[in-house]
């Protein structure tokens, strides 16, 4: 006989709660970790950036990035853990493929703000996926203010996304083809 979402739920038991609670703890950790490195690393796109809305992009991007770190300290606290970073393999290696755009374009183009936007465009969709699972998670556990922390992260990474697309679609990338 099948069981129903809500029957499922109500029969998760101590130990698997504390084990999925370990691994929401390991993923805010992880996110910590790459909320961290991003904002230098988003400095230094800002600064190899042709077109002045992509820099101001980054920027905003940047104090965004810094917000997101303090929301996580935040959420530690209210999971009752301490604030504690883990390297993140994946935003580690975003970071690289960003880092190998601005070394093998020119500067000053339109082809090098193309691949910026690129590179920026796989973090926020790894950012994406990070919080909104962690969101998920958050409410199984019952973390509802966290759940709603989480929300307001995934929201600002969705716009961002957003901006990045619109830039690249109203000129970035026509004009990086005419170069």
């Amino acid at each position: 006989m099948k069981a129903t979402k809500s029957k499922l739920v109500n029969q998760i038991t101590e130990t698997d709660s504390a084990k999925l609670k370990e691994l929401f703890v390991d993923g805010l950790k992880d996110i910590y970790w790459a909320e961290k490195h991003l904002a230098k690393a988003l400095t230094k796109m800002s600064k190899s950036a042709t077109s002045e809305e992509l820099k101001a992009a980054f920027e905003k991007h940047t104090t965004e990035t810094e917000e997101h770190a303090a929301r996580l300290e935040e959420i530690f606290g209210l999971v009752g853990e301490k604030a504690q970073a883990k390297k993140c393999a994946a935003m580690e290696g975003l970071i690289e493929e960003g880092e190998e755009i601005i070394s093998s374009t020119d500067k000053g183009t339109m082809v090098r703000d193309c691949g910026l936007i690129m590179a920026a465009q796989k973090v926020e969709h790894y950012e994406i996926a990070s919080y909104g699972t962690l969101r998920n998670i958050a409410r199984t556990l019952g973390y509802s203010e966290v759940a709603d922390m989480l929300q307001i992260t995934l929201d600002q990474e969705g716009e961002t996304d957003h901006k990045l697309t619109e830039l690249a679609e109203t000129y970035v990338n026509e004009e990086a083809s005419a170069e």
